[in-house]
């Protein structure tokens, strides 16, 4: 992969954004850095550090698709009510038992947990308790 001013500015944003964020999330905090980035070129290098392995790209059915600069295997939570995604505590070696047992060839397994983050869960349980003082 060719070294590229804008490419390595796209890194650097995934790097420092440590929340999964978007392509909109990088092209926002990266444009303002560089005023003539375009969204489009933002998702070209995307694809192009995913394809040479420096970025993971992480897929949520329906939305729009995260990016992690972690590259160890590892899984996700998708929170339902934030919409924020988060590393997840999941056994791998139960996920590689799973994937061994598989016929053909797998190539990459992703585990995607949907679900409530720990930061809303402590939300909602306080509006619980709030609303039960009241």
């Amino acid at each position: 992969m060719r070294y590229s001013k804008q490419r390595e500015l796209v890194m650097q944003t995934v790097e420092r954004l440590c929340d999964h964020p978007t392509a909109e999330e990088i092209y926002d905090k990266a444009a303002q850095e560089c005023p003539n980035l375009s969204l489009g070129t933002v998702y070209r290098n995307l694809n192009s550090l995913v394809e040479a392995g420096r970025v993971r790209r992480v897929s949520i059915p329906g939305k729009a698709d995260r990016f992690d600069h972690t590259l160890p295997w590892h899984s996700h939570l998708y929170c339902t009510v934030c919409g924020g995604v988060t590393d997840a505590d999941v056994d791998g070696k139960q996920v590689m038992e799973l994937v061994k047992n598989q016929k053909g060839r797998v190539q990459d397994c992703a585990v995607v947990l949907l679900g409530v983050c720990e930061e809303c869960c402590r939300r909602q349980d306080a509006e619980v308790a709030a609303a039960k003082q009241a």
